[in-house]
Parts: C-alpha cells; structure tokens; sequence
C-alpha cells in the first residue's frame, strides 16, 4: 500500500492514534511469525546494495521490519553505513514492556551496535543485542545506497532517540497528540543520515504501511543467519 500526499497522511495518522488509544501500537514484540515471502523492488536499488559489503564506496542505509509486530502494525529497527567503510552502525527502539508512555531515562528497549553489512544482517535476524518474545525476529529488510550521508548527525540522533522515551498518544507534558516510537527513532537517524529516497513518516505513522513508501529500496527476506 502507497499512502501519499496529504490526505493519505492524515489517514495514516488516524490509524495510528487509534492504534495507540486501544493499545495496539506499532514496536511491540509478539509470539506470531511472518510467514509472506518478499521478492526485491527493483533491479536498480539491489544493485546499488551489490557493493554494501566492501569499503571505499558511498553510503547507505536499512530499515528492518518485522511485519507481525504489534498485531501486524508492524516494527523497525535502523541500520546506516559509515561512509566509505565496510562498517554499518544499526540499532532500534524495542519498547520490550508495551507500554503507551516511557517518560526519557526510562526503559524503552533502545540499543544499537557496529559492525559489517553481513554482522549486521545475523544479529537483526536472531534478535542478538536485544532478544524479544518473537517466534522469527526482524523478518524483512530494505535498503537503498545513499550518495549523500552524514554519520557524525546520524549518531547524535541515535543518542537523543535512545534517550527520549518511548510515547503512542496524548504526550503528558504538553498534551499533543503525538509519537516517539520505533518508526519515529528509524526514520529520525535515517533522516538525519540524509538518506537518498527516504520517504517523509508523520508521527504516528504505521510502520507497515511507511515499508511499502520505500521507493527504489530493495526488499529482501531475512532468515536467522
């Protein structure tokens, strides 16, 4: 599904407020398993993953999803190459207690870790830095290269997501409605990477509908590795 322009915005930021009011939000683990095989986009944005492995080369840029996150809301985790290196920096916020609201300095399951393309691909596929109730943790990856990258941004985002708390709903503080959750945290240090076709996430955005606005990503299947 493809929600564009403002209207499909507004649509998506709907579902997901009511997603949050009846608790069944996006970043949250669950016991199911998914099971739909997915084929690469384009023969373009895998090729220009071909290469993701070796240094000397750009940048570039994942998002890992599990698809039966949250009763099939979905959940993301992140991954962004350090420029001209075989070294990727990857991580996510794991929410592991479900709840609405983690004010900052609360547990909200963040974590990230640094190491190769392949590295980096076995540890989402087991859960290996934050192991969760999921039959098959991250099941699905997309990735894009980016001509364009900035890491030093990148990782200061990922420190101010790991740090922020955790929000589905009415923020206590100010009283908007709004988000900081799984696919906030992927697409914020995404963002700030300056990452090519990344496609604009509103707060509280469903994780699986934003996958599929990934233009020009590749889309591949994650087994345990």
């Amino acid at each position: 599904m493809n929600i564009g322009g403002h209207r499909g915005r507004a649509i998506t930021a709907v579902i997901g407020a009511i997603a949050g009011i009846v608790g069944i939000t996006g970043c949250e683990h669950t016991a199911t398993r998914a099971t739909a095989d997915v084929t690469p986009s384009t023969a373009e944005a895998l090729t220009n993953m071909a290469g993701a492995g070796q240094a000397g080369s750009g940048g570039g840029a994942c998002v890992f999803v599990k698809p039966d996150g949250a009763q099939k809301f979905g959940h993301v985790g992140w991954g962004f190459r350090i420029t001209g290196t075989n070294q990727w920096v990857y991580g996510a916020v794991e929410n592991p207690t479900n709840k609405l609201y983690t004010p900052p300095g609360g547990d909200i399951g963040a974590w990230h870790a640094q190491g190769t393309y392949d590295r980096m691909l076995s540890d989402m596929s087991r859960d290996a830095h934050y192991p969760g109730k999921s039959t098959h943790p991250y099941s699905r990856y997309r990735c894009v290269a980016s001509s364009a990258s900035d890491v030093n941004a990148a990782r200061a985002m990922v420190r101010t997501v790991e740090s922020r708390g955790f929000l589905v709903g009415f923020d206590p503080r100010t009283g908007e409605l709004t988000s900081r959750d799984c696919l906030d945290a992927t697409y914020d240090v995404l963002r700030a990477y300056r990452t090519r076709h990344l496609t604009y996430s509103p707060r509280l955005n469903v994780p699986n509908a934003w996958v599929e606005t990934l233009w020009d990503w590749s889309d591949r299947t994650l087994t345990p590795r």
